[in-house]
């Protein structure tokens, strides 16, 4: 299963705001065996939220899109999902009923828009706000603030299945560019992926879909590199 990650908000671009929802998405994802192929950060327009989401749908299985949910003037991210899949928005009556079950909000409280979402889209509800998400055709639509959007993913987690997913990370205390005629014996050998990721020392991932594979893999160049020091 291959998936694009979709941010949506001015104040990523900005860099008033850390992108962590990403991070925690791609970590969560991976875990379940899914590829995460693309991660994308969108402004606060409807016509390039549209234009991505409708790009990465074509190309990918599902799209997660995080931020822009609710009734403020630049909360438009509803909006363009449903341009992006050629559907309208309404009042969603299950979000309406929810909202009024799990909450202490009526709808005559709620601010106008809030309970909006594409026409003939699975309502997601927001157990830690107000602003529900939604699904529709493969994309899934999650609020922007962390803790919402956590526990919203836990609601369709079980949705994404890429498979088994195993890893092992063997440090390397020489640099990326002494192993890359290792990495290349390593993918030839066995079936798996190999990452490398710098910093004090060569933090070295090697991942795939079967475990036995994936640990003879791992002793296999650590038996062939160096320790960090």
């Amino acid at each position: 299963m291959q998936i694009a990650l979709i941010t949506v908000g001015d104040e990523i671009l900005s860099g008033d705001t850390v992108n962590t929802n990403a991070a925690w998405l791609g970590e969560q994802l991976t875990e379940r065996g899914v590829s995460v192929e693309r991660v994308l950060v969108v402004p606060d327009r409807v016509a390039d939220i549209a234009r991505v989401v409708n790009e990465s749908l074509a190309e990918y299985d599902a799209v997660i899109v995080t931020g822009g949910l609710g009734p403020t003037h630049d909360d438009l991210t509803m909006d363009a999902v449903a341009a992006a899949v050629g559907v309208p928005v309404e009042e969603h009556t299950e979000a309406v009923e929810w909202i009024e079950e799990h909450s202490d909000y009526s709808n005559a409280d709620l601010v106008s828009g809030t309970t909006h979402l594409p026409k003939g889209s699975r309502m997601l509800p927001n157990e830690l706000g107000v602003a529900p998400g939604a699904e529709i055709e493969s994309v899934y639509v999650l609020p922007g603030v962390p803790d919402e959007m956590k526990a919203m993913f836990e609601h369709v987690a079980d949705e994404f299945d890429g498979g088994p997913h195993f890893q092992e990370v063997v440090p390397a205390g020489e640099p990326e560019s002494a192993l890359i005629d290792r990495f290349d014996v390593l993918r030839e050998r066995f079936d798996v992926k190999v990452g490398s990721y710098p910093g004090d020392h060569v933090r070295v991932k090697i991942e795939g879909s079967d475990e036995s594979t994936v640990q003879r893999a791992a002793d296999w160049f650590r038996e062939r590199v160096d320790a960090p020091q």
